[in-house]
């Protein structure tokens, strides 16, 4: 395939590999799922047992030892194009994993606490879902609140697109957190189990359908003082957060690509195999046109997606142990949200014109593309950051107006 993605390191490969084994399974279930609305956990059984989950373990706890961003944004658009929901769902759970990786590493590697969580992430005791958005604001201002007790923290306040919750054993999320210093954004991460943290169950979208991101109350969750972390100042943009939210979400477009990438298999197949009036419809012009555009726009997808997985790692590679600069992390964001712009309006078309090739076909519910075609619409959406906000963000930053929020 042109421009086709492939792995920078032998963990990623062995990520890439183990994803693609698992695609004829995922895409067998993904229907029903999709059908039903609900999470399938033998997806889930499957990543936990051929140690997906656990990539970003390092090898002497029983992961992967998984280290490039550009090789999970591969791993990522891989088990997409077995099934879009899937793939969103773990990419939270990894993206919390990694995080825990780095603090065990940074910790000289003796962190008892850390260790025991990679361990069981390991062994699939541990299944981690992840949310940052709220209802009415945006990642920065966050309206759940930890409040100062005596003994420790109280959380309340709700969360939406929780995805993966339903089968979760443990909820990582963003906070309202203030002390005599002012307001912060924290991070904290609970078993899902605790008493006060209440499920809504009212997850019933257009697309994405198979991925739990049901909404979720809170609602006086009491947690041990050590739970709460900061992580920079509320309604602010900090240096920590922006590589924070960038390596959290740039694999989720690489999810958009794997979508992609599945319904343009399914329409060059379709178009080997149909025929009219017993004519191959291969050999109509109009089709060689569409297929062409098709073939150019994945082109364009993949080598952007790639660059900005690259980028992300040689960026990481070049601080050598310095402190990131504000500006840097803003470039970064930048290059995130070029990527997430052209790959998610670049998906949408390719999956548009599958739909054009395959015909009436497609459009019925018992097939394939016509979940493609609703799963593909999710990724615009997604924060950070909408359609009517990123072009002017990528603006200032260009310009070297680095916004404050």
């Amino acid at each position: 395939m042109t421009y086709e993605l492939t792995p920078k390191t032998e963990a990623g490969a062995h990520f890439a590999r183990t994803a693609a084994e698992l695609i004829p399974q995922l895409r067998e279930r993904a229907q029903q799922a999709d059908r039903s609305a609900t999470v399938c956990a033998e997806n889930f059984q499957d990543l936990m047992r051929t140690r997906i989950a656990a990539a970003f373990v390092p090898t002497q706890f029983g992961g992967f030892g998984l280290d490039s961003v550009h090789d999970w944004l591969l791993g990522i658009a891989t088990l997409a194009r077995g099934d879009g929901s899937t793939a969103i769902a773990i990419n939270m759970h990894l993206g919390v994993s990694r995080g825990l990786a780095q603090a065990q590493q940074a910790a000289g590697g003796s962190d008892e606490g850390l260790i025991a969580s990679l361990k069981a992430i390991a062994r699939g005791e541990m299944l981690i879902c992840a949310t940052a958005t709220e209802r009415g604001t945006d990642n920065l201002h966050p309206m759940t609140e930890a409040t100062s007790t005596d003994d420790g923290w109280r959380i309340d306040g709700s969360k939406m697109f929780v995805t993966m919750s339903p089968i979760a054993t443990h909820l990582a999320m963003n906070l309202r957190m203030r002390d005599d210093q002012g307001d912060h954004l924290a991070t904290t991460m609970l078993p899902i189990g605790l008493p006060g943290i209440v499920p809504q169950e009212d997850w019933d979208a257009l697309g994405m359908r198979a991925s739990g991101s049901q909404s979720i109350k809170f609602e006086n969750v009491r947690v041990a003082r050590s739970t709460v972390r900061k992580i920079g100042p509320w309604g602010c943009w900090s240096t920590n957060v922006l590589i924070t939210r960038t390596l959290g979400n740039l694999p989720l477009v690489a999810a958009f690509l794997g979508i992609a990438e599945h319904a343009y298999e399914i329409a060059i197949d379709a178009m080997r195999s149909q025929q009219r009036l017993g004519e191959p419809v291969s050999a109509q012009p109009g089709v060689h046109h569409i297929v062409g555009e098709m073939e150019i726009e994945l082109a364009q997808c993949r080598s952007i997606l790639q660059q900005a997985g690259s980028r992300v790692d040689t960026y990481f590679a070049e601080l050598d142990g310095q402190p990131p600069s504000l500006e840097g992390a803003h470039e970064l964001m930048k290059d995130y949200q070029s990527a997430k712009w052209v790959v998610n309006r670049g998906a949408i078309e390719i999956v548009s014109k599958a739909m054009d090739l395959v015909g009436g076909g497609g459009f019925m519910t018992n097939h394939p593309l016509s979940r493609l075609y609703r799963d593909v619409r999710a990724g615009p959406f997604m924060q950070p950051y909408s359609p009517s906000e990123a072009r002017a963000y990528v603006g200032k930053v260009a310009l070297g107006l680095l916004p404050d929020a």
